[in-house]
C-alpha cells in the first residue's frame, strides 16, 4: 500500500506485493493450553526481515491483532494447536505498507480462527482500531486506488492497553492483556471510495537499503501548516483522483498534480538525495514518466510511468548510489482484489 502525494493520510494504492498467511488448526484437539504455549499458537516466518521478526504470538503484530479480534468476541486464545506461517515479501520500514498489510492480515486471521464470518466492512473497523491510517488498511483490505477518511474515536478507548496499536509494536508490545474485554470498535469508523485507475499506468518502486520508521517520519512533520501550503495540496489532490484514471494518461498534468508541500519537504532530511530526485526526474527528462513521489513515509520512491521503466529506475538508483545507498527496484501493478481467503482441504 502506498500513499500518493499530495494525498497524505487520505488516498492509498494497493500494489502487487502480497503478504501471505497460512493457518492450520486442529479444532477436535482437546489439548488444554500450557504454560509454554498459553495462546495455543505457534508462528513460523519466511521472507524479508526474518532475523528481526518476533515469533511470540503475544507480540507479533499479526497474531496480536488477531487476538484483539478474538477477545472482542469472548475468545481469549487461538483454537487448539493453531499454527500460523507468515510469508512476507514486503520490505519493512520502507514506506511500502508492511504494517498495514500485517494489521489487515491479523484481523482476517482472527475472523477465520474465531469462525466469526465478519464482513469486510466490519473488519475495516477492527483494523482501524489498530492502524490509524485508513489509506493503508482500506487499500490492503479492498484493493485498488482508494480515498478515505476516519471518524474520531473515544480517547478513553484508544488508551486501553488491549488495543495493539501498530505504531508501538513490538517495542513495547502495546497489547497487554488485562483479562478484560477490549474496547469493541464502533461501526463504520472509516469510510472509503475506490477511484478508477488508468490501465496504462504502472508503478516503479525504487527501494533503498535502509529503513525509516513511521514514528521518526512523523516526528519531523510540523504541528500546523500555512493556509497557502494546505491550499496547494488540496488543489492538486482534487485533480489527482481523476487524472490517474485518464486514458491515455497526461504526464504533465499527473506530474503537477503529484506535487506536495505537506510531508515530502520535511522528510527530505531523512532520505539523502530525495529533493533532487523529485525535482530532476520529470516527464521532460524521462519519456514515459507521469509522476513521482515518496511512497508512504519513505524511503521508497514511487514513479508512475507508462514506459521506460528500467531507465527511470536506473537514474534514481544512480542518485542514491552517490550517497552510498544501494537499492532494489520492482515494477508493480494495482492489486484490485484486496485481501482474499482460500480454503485448502486436508490432504
Amino acid at each position: 500500500m502506498h500513499i500518493i502525494s499530495p494525498g497524505f493520510d487520505v488516498i492509498g494504492l494497493a500494489l502487487s506485493m502480497y503478504l501471505e498467511i497460512s493457518v492450520t488448526t486442529k479444532p477436535t484437539d482437546t489439548t488444554t493450553t500450557s504454560s509454554s504455549n498459553p495462546l495455543n499458537c505457534t508462528i513460523t516466518y519466511s521472507g524479508v526481515g526474518s532475523d528481526s521478526i518476533d515469533l511470540n504470538p503475544a507480540n507479533n503484530l499479526i497474531t496480536r491483532t488477531a487476538l484483539y479480534v478474538l477477545r472482542c468476541h469472548s475468545q481469549r486464545t487461538f483454537p487448539p494447536s493453531t499454527h500460523v506461517h507468515i510469508n512476507n515479501p514486503i520490505p519493512l520500514g520502507r514506506g511500502l505498507g508492511s504494517s498495514g498489510a500485517a494489521v489487515v492480515g491479523g484481523v482476517m486471521l482472527g475472523n477465520i480462527c474465531g469462525n466469526l464470518s465478519l464482513p469486510k466492512s466490519r473488519l475495516l473497523d477492527f483494523a482501524l482500531m489498530v492502524e490509524r491510517h485508513p489509506d493503508n488498511v482500506a487499500a490492503a483490505l479492498y484493493g485498488g486506488f482508494v480515498g478515505t477518511y476516519l471518524n474520531e474515536l473515544n480517547p478513553e478507548d484508544m488508551a486501553r492497553k488491549e488495543v495493539p496499536l501498530a505504531e508501538v509494536l513490538p517495542q513495547p508490545a502495546g497489547g497487554e492483556d488485562t483479562g478484560l474485554m477490549p474496547p469493541v470498535p464502533p461501526n463504520d469508523i472509516g469510510h472509503f471510495r475506490r477511484f478508477d485507475w488508468s490501465g496504462e499506468l504502472k508503478a516503479v518502486a525504487i527501494i533503498p537499503d535502509f529503513e525509516v520508521s513511521t514514528a521518526k517520519a512523523r516526528e519531523v512533520l510540523p504541528q500546523s501548516y500555512s493556509r497557502k501550503d494546505m491550499i496547494f495540496n488540496l488543489q492538486r489532490l482534487a485533480l489527482l483522483t481523476t487524472v490517474l484514471s485518464d486514458s491515455p494518461p497526461d504526464p504533465d498534468l499527473i506530474y503537477s498534480a503529484m506535487q506536495d508541500k505537506i510531508h515530502q519537504p520535511y522528510r527530505a532530511g531523512l532520505i539523502p538525495g530525495l529533493t533532487e530526485i523529485l525535482q530532476s526526474v520529470t516527464p521532460k527528462s524521462h519519456a514515459g514518466l507521469c509522476g513521482i513521489c515518496l511512497s508512504g513515509a519513505g524511503p521508497t520512491i514511487l514513479a508512475l510511468a507508462t514506459a521506460n521503466f528500467e531507465k527511470i529506475a536506473e537514474t534514481i538508483i544512480a542518485r542514491f548510489k552517490q550517497e552510498g545507498i544501494a537499492c532494489d527496484w520492482r515494477i508493480l501493478e494495482p492489486a484490485e482484489d484486496g485481501t482474499t481467503v482460500t480454503e485448502v482441504p486436508d490432504s
